[in-house]
């Protein structure tokens, strides 16, 4: 694989961070609607994150990376302290590390991962670039 156009990853975060925003905020969804594209978005926004950090990774490790650190901040709301309570209370903290613990989350965040790996496998790193094969 290439790496990945840095330039074209952030468009595609800021594209995701806005769409998350609107589904959770403004466009009115039903709750289950809102909340759950809203979980899949954060992850595939993470997804996109570590593609632009490191862009000479495979989506293999990408999506590998962003499991492990959705699964890290989802379990980290099981643990409640003041300090780490007083940022999950602003709206920053609860859109970044969330409140509450829920196994539906985690679907949701292997949702988001899947279609960022997916967009990734059928479209070169959305740069049209293909594998080339070894022989």
């Amino acid at each position: 694989m290439f790496p990945r156009h840095r330039g074209l990853y952030f468009l595609w975060i800021v594209l995701v961070i806005a769409t998350g925003l609107a589904c959770r905020f403004w466009l009115g969804l039903p709750w289950f609607w809102a909340k759950y594209s809203g979980d899949a978005l954060w992850a595939l926004m993470f997804f996109f994150v570590f593609a632009w950090l490191w862009p000479a990774a495979t989506t293999v490790r990408i999506a590998i990376l962003t499991c492990a650190f959705s699964l890290a901040i989802e379990c980290s709301q099981l643990y409640h302290a003041p300090r780490i309570d007083a940022i999950r209370a602003t709206w920053l903290g609860r859109l970044l590390l969330g409140e509450v613990f829920g196994w539906g989350d985690l679907l949701a965040y292997l949702s988001g991962i899947a279609i960022g790996a997916g967009l990734e496998c059928f479209s070169g790193h959305f740069a049209g670039q293909s594998v080339e094969k070894k022989s």
